[in-house]
């Protein structure tokens, strides 16, 4: 079955080109051995994509080139179920590398996005013995990377046990961030910052390290975004607060325990973490413009402008021209925010300064 990872990887390839400048441009069809079903669905889905691919060249040169690699997950289903059926569970890692100026590559931009997700793939044999690709489960999380359509999933909440709504019910949320107007120089210097004890390069290497290796030292959680920011302030210098399982739905606090029930509302939920990260603590402040974002500052997101917000992100590396974010779920590094701004505008943003 070893020819059936190879035409995955075929397969998730011709998807991540469909993005890039040379892709966007060719006639978007499925290349690849699939039923009939399936090879209608990707046909539209590659045409989507290759709108969407236009969409990225337009809003910052768009992606140069793409580069796939697919592993078997070792643990997952894999080989033959009734001779007719396969079904397989593989991690896809791919790179999409940015159209950059040289002026951008001097300034430090990263030559690529990068994203870990992954994928249970069904083969069907038909009657004629070929092998073709029938469905594909792919884990694309609460933003899906820029080679997926899906819109983000709402649905993809945290549960009570983890998250959810606080003791107090909060109010007076803080005027938008405005996605509008051109990028200007990040105006936070890279450095630590000694009168709050903060470190931005400890939170921004702490996200570049873990944004696919989850780290050990912490639970992860199903919409794992906002844990993950946590941890990145944590590692930049941000001070749990007292708390216990008693307080863990107050918005005032901030703390990990052992256990689920030991955390914080705040520690993991999007709209929680807001809270407590602007109005009770004033650890952060809502900017005006999503492009007055610096290094390590952090993006939330809400996807259908119902007032709650459902996805956290951290600023990795900042340009004159651009903002590139990490996060997980899925695991994603170094996303150009001009590109998320093209792909999701109905979305209302909240950009923190930390």
């Amino acid at each position: 079955m070893d020819f059936l990872t190879t035409r995955a990887d075929q397969y998730l390839e011709q998807r991540a080109r469909t993005v890039t400048v040379s892709g966007a441009r060719a006639a978007a069809t499925s290349t690849v051995a699939a039923t009939a079903e399936m090879t209608a669905r990707l046909n539209a889905e590659y045409h989507q994509l290759a709108q969407m691919g236009n969409a990225y060249q337009e809003a910052d040169g768009g992606y140069s080139r793409a580069e796939v690699t697919v592993t078997r997950n070792p643990d997952g289903p894999a080989g033959s179920v009734d001779g007719k059926t396969a079904l397989f569970s593989f991690t896809e890692h791919t790179k999409l590398y940015h159209a950059l100026t040289p002026e951008e590559i001097a300034e430090g931009a990263p030559e690529a996005e990068e994203y870990s997700i992954s994928h249970l793939v069904r083969f069907t044999r038909g009657t004629d013995e070929i092998w073709r690709l029938s469905s594909d489960n792919a884990n694309t999380g609460s933003m899906p990377p820029s080679t997926y359509m899906a819109q983000p999933e709402l649905d993809l909440e945290i549960s009570e046990e983890d998250s959810g709504a606080p003791d107090v019910p909060e109010d007076g949320k803080v005027e938008e961030s405005s996605p509008t107007g051109a990028p200007t120089p990040g105006d936070k210097p890279k450095a630590f910052r000694t009168m709050a004890g903060y470190n931005w390069p400890k939170m921004v290497a702490y996200a570049d390290k873990h944004w696919k290796n989850y780290s050990d030292d912490w639970r992860k959680y199903d919409n794992d975004c906002t844990n993950f920011i946590s941890q990145a302030m944590w590692a930049g210098g941000w001070k749990a607060t007292a708390g216990s399982i008693s307080s863990r739905k107050d918005n005032k606090k901030w703390f990990y325990g052992t256990t689920k029930l030991g955390t914080s509302y705040t520690w993991a939920g999007a709209e929680n973490w807001y809270w407590f990260a602007q109005k009770h603590s004033k650890r952060t402040k809502i900017l005006p413009r999503v492009w007055d974002l610096a290094y390590a500052d952090v993006l939330q997101a809400d996807w259908d402008r119902n007032g709650n917000i459902n996805h956290t992100m951290i600023v990795t590396k900042d340009t004159s021209a651009n903002r590139y974010l990490t996060y997980h779920t899925p695991s994603v590094h170094n996303k150009s925010l001009k590109k998320i701004l093209a792909k999701y505008k109905s979305a209302r943003w909240y950009a923190h300064r930390t």
